[in-house]
């Protein structure tokens, strides 16, 4: 009885924070400054970013 105790209180301890892409996402949307300092990889990473929010959550430039 003791060993399914702990283990339901170690599992409890471990849930996350969920939710759906639109609600907890944002646009991304760095400053000139930024944007002249980033790489090929982050400009389309965010760019991904944002194309799937533009996709999935109406998100508008």
């Amino acid at each position: 009885m003791v060993k399914i105790i702990t283990l339901s209180l170690t599992l409890a301890g471990c849930s996350t924070v969920g939710g759906s892409f639109c609600a907890i996402g944002h646009p991304i949307r760095p400053t000139q400054a930024e944007v002249a300092t980033l790489s090929g990889a982050s400009v389309a990473a965010i760019l991904a970013h944002n194309e799937k929010g533009q996709k999935l959550c109406g998100w508008r430039p």
